[in-house]
């Protein structure tokens, strides 16, 4: 930490004697740049820059002047990296017929480079500012609130999104655990960015770090040392939980970390929403399950509770749509999500159990989007790691935000070692989620008919 203000000091400093030194030429001689000074011309002198201090001082300027901005002016100011910014396309006419005439390696680095959109060296350059990649960060973030009502602002965010994607590269990380005696303001942070299951409050926090069945870590970047980027928390136990309840209630009988056997991960947190879209969570997981394995060698069962934040609105949109596979007597069961309270009535909860567990199944084993990829983000997310499919559990998170996004459905998510790789490829070149039995068998071991409520039965017991 000592190191880093350091440097961040060192970097103001250099910005400061920058501020001193910068002059713009003009017709009446060297002069101070001007408040008037319009920051696409900031922009231009940034890119001629040769200067270190001077470039670090437009940077900040530009960075600053970005930020005092209102919302239209941000949103003429994206359009202008989209217009002013992009690649020479005189230059890169000639580069394409220079590597027609003669393809060779000189002529490829050529139209690579009249290829790169000016914008790219601009932000590089922005980001010798002071604290120049947290801003960038949260310039990408408004930028990705406005990204929907232009078309053009598509290519300025794919150049963010190619910077980002290397600054952030898995080398430059740090994997630090969370605890109860982490700095105050990174548990701060942790309570803030929680996106999946909301921590009330400091006691709330101090039972998911305190106890010794529990883990937590986050990625960092060097960059942005004391904000995290994304986080994961642990819980250890012996056996797969079927129910948030099962990890999160105050009144659990802990246990000691060196009797578990099994480490579920029950919420994975992005804190940067400028971040969007640059993968973390894969290389979080896989390094924490080396981590443990180091430490718990008695773990032998790596798994997930997961939400299925997609669940309930593809399930309304197929019964607005009138899908032919539902029954009127499956329709009738459905109709009860819509009464308040439903599942508090254990009649009402069963008959709803029988129909939308096997919609479940074929919405993780059978729907697709226009990619070919499994609807559900989360899904998508570990599956494409790799996971396995393991269990379905219905009401596991009750509350309201699960009731509305996934009738209460929470899932678990396997991941075993050995068949990592082997899943990965099923799902990527087959499109084939790798699923239990189990899973498979709530499709595999049901039929319509006309003889119960739910309309629906289950077959005599089968081998899968």
């Amino acid at each position: 930490m000592a190191g880093t203000s350091f440097f961040s000091d060192m970097m103001q400093s250099i910005s400061d004697r920058g501020r001193r030194l910068l002059t713009v030429s003009s017709r009446s001689g060297a002069a101070p740049v001007a408040v008037e000074t319009p920051v696409d011309a900031l922009c231009e002198m940034l890119l001629s820059s040769r200067g270190e201090a001077s470039g670090m001082a437009l940077a900040a300027e530009i960075l600053q002047r970005w930020a005092a901005m209102e919302a239209a002016e941000q949103t003429a100011f994206m359009r202008l990296l989209h217009e002013r910014f992009d690649a020479d396309a005189t230059a890169l006419e000639k580069a394409v017929e220079r590597y027609r005439a003669n393809r060779n390696a000189d002529a490829a680095m050529a139209l690579h480079q009249a290829a790169e959109p000016r914008r790219q060296e601009l932000i590089r350059r922005l980001n010798l500012a002071p604290r120049g990649t947290a801003k960038l960060v949260a310039m990408r973030e408004r930028l990705l609130e406005m990204k929907g009502d232009a078309e053009e602002f598509r290519s300025v965010d794919a150049d963010f999104a190619h910077l980002f994607s290397s600054w952030f590269n898995r080398g430059f990380l740090t994997l630090r655990p969370i605890d109860w005696s982490t700095p105050a303001d990174i548990l701060e942070k942790i309570i803030q960015y929680e996106a999946v299951h909301e921590i009330a409050g400091w006691e709330e926090l101090r039972r998911r770090l305190a106890p010794e069945d529990r883990r937590c870590f986050a990625f960092f970047h060097p960059r942005l040392a004391d904000e995290p980027l994304i986080f994961v928390e642990v819980a250890l136990a012996k056996s797969i939980p079927s129910t948030i309840a099962d990890v999160l209630k105050e009144d659990r009988v802990q246990i000691r970390a060196k009797d578990a056997t099994t480490a579920i991960f029950y919420s994975i947190s992005n804190c940067q929403n400028g971040l969007r879209g640059i993968s973390f969570g894969n290389f979080l997981i896989k390094q924490v399950v080396e981590d443990l394995r180091r430490d718990l060698p008695g773990l032998k069962t790596f798994v997930t509770l997961s939400p299925v934040p997609g669940f309930a609105g593809w399930l309304a949109k197929l019964r607005k749509a009138g899908d032919p596979q539902l029954s009127a007597q499956m329709e009738a069961a459905l109709a009860h999500l819509d009464k308040p309270g439903w599942a508090e009535d254990l009649q009402l909860a069963q008959t709803v159990e029988a129909v939308l567990m096997p919609l479940a199944a074929r919405y993780f084993l059978k729907e697709r989007n226009g990619s070919g990829r499994p609807l559900d983000p989360v899904a998508r997310f570990h599956l494409g790691n790799g996971a396995r499919l393991e269990q379905l559990n219905f009401l596991a998170d009750r509350s309201p935000k699960a009731m509305r996004q996934s009738h209460g459905l929470m899932v678990n998510y396997l991941y075993q070692l050995d068949d990592i790789e082997a899943n990965h490829e099923a799902l990527a070149q087959h499109g084939e989620v790798a699923a239990s039995s189990k899973v498979k068998g709530i499709i595999a071991g049901l039929e319509p008919t006309q003889s119960t409520p739910a309309g629906w039965r289950l077959r005599e017991k089968q081998k899968i």
